[in-house]
C-alpha cells in the first residue's frame, strides 16, 4: 500500500483571499483616524507573504508605524483563523480533481494532515464536501482547545501520532507547502514534496530541501505515480 499525506491549506485549498481580507481588516483597524496608509495590492501581499516576510514588516510597508505595526501583527494571529474569514477560502485549480483520482483510479491511502483546529478543518470539509475522500481516521488536525507553540515544532507531533495510529504502509509521501511539512516529513524519514499552490515560493521552499518541488498537488501525484510505475 502506497501513502500520501497531504497538507490542507495550499496543496488543497488556497486561502490568499481570506489572507488578504485579514490584511485589509487589521489594517484598518490599526491605523489612527485620518492617518494615510498605503494598501498593498492582493498580488504585492500574497508575494511578500510567500517570501516569509513578517507580519510586522508588512504592517510597516502598509504605512503603520512601529507600535501600530506590532499590535496589526497581533491582530492578524487573532483573527486570520477564524470562521468568518475561512469562508474565503476555495478549492486549489484542479485539487478536488486529483483527490478523485487518488481515491477512484490509483487506489493510494489518503490522509490529511494540518494545523487547522478541529472545528477549522471540519468547516472546510462539509463546505466543500472534502469530507469523502478523509474519513475520521485519516484526519490529522489539532484539537479545538490545543495550545500551539510553532508549526515547525507541533507538525512533527502531529506526524509522529500519525504513523503511530496509521497502518502500516509499503511507501509514505508527504505534500505540503511550507517548511513545518518538510520538518514534519523528515522526522520520521518520509519522502517529502513541496507545491507553489501555497505560500511560500520556491527560493524558500529550496531553503528547508524537500525532495522535490513541483506546482500543485497534481504535479505531486503524477511525480509519486510515476516513481511507482518506475520501480515496478
Amino acid at each position: 500500500m502506497l501513502r500520501i499525506i497531504t497538507d490542507f491549506d495550499g496543496p488543497i485549498v488556497d486561502v490568499s483571499e481570506r489572507y488578504y481580507r485579514v490584511y485589509q481588516y487589521c489594517l484598518e483597524k490599526t491605523r489612527y483616524p485620518g492617518q494615510i496608509t498605503c494598501l498593498l495590492s492582493k498580488e504585492e501581499f500574497w508575494q511578500l507573504k510567500r517570501q516569509q516576510v513578517s507580519e510586522k514588516r508588512i504592517g510597516e510597508m502598509s504605512g503603520l508605524d512601529e507600535d501600530q505595526a506590532r499590535k496589526f501583527a497581533a491582530l492578524r494571529r487573532q483573527t486570520v483563523h477564524t470562521l468568518p474569514y475561512l469562508v474565503h477560502d476555495r478549492p486549489v485549480a484542479g485539487a478536488i480533481e486529483t483527490l478523485e483520482l487518488i481515491q477512484k483510479k490509483l487506489r493510494f491511502d489518503l490522509v490529511v494532515m494540518t494545523m487547522r483546529r478541529v472545528v477549522e478543518l471540519d468547516h472546510a470539509l462539509n463546505r466543500y464536501d472534502l469530507g469523502r475522500f478523509f474519513p475520521s481516521d485519516r484526519r490529522y488536525c489539532l484539537s479545538n482547545s490545543y495550545v500551539k507553540t510553532t508549526d515547525v515544532k507541533d507538525k512533527p507531533l502531529l506526524m509522529a501520532r500519525a504513523l503511530k495510529e496509521l497502518p502500516p504502509a509499503a511507501q509514505t509521501w508527504m505534500v505540503g507547502d511550507t517548511e513545518a511539512d518538510i520538518a514534519a516529513a523528515k522526522s520520521q524519514n518520509i519522502k517529502v514534496i513541496g507545491v507553489l499552490s501555497g505560500i511560500r515560493d520556491r527560493s524558500r521552499l529550496e531553503i528547508y530541501e524537500p525532495d522535490y518541488i513541483v506546482n500543485n498537488l497534481a504535479s505531486a501525484v503524477d511525480l509519486i505515480a510515476g516513481s511507482i510505475r518506475a520501480i515496478g
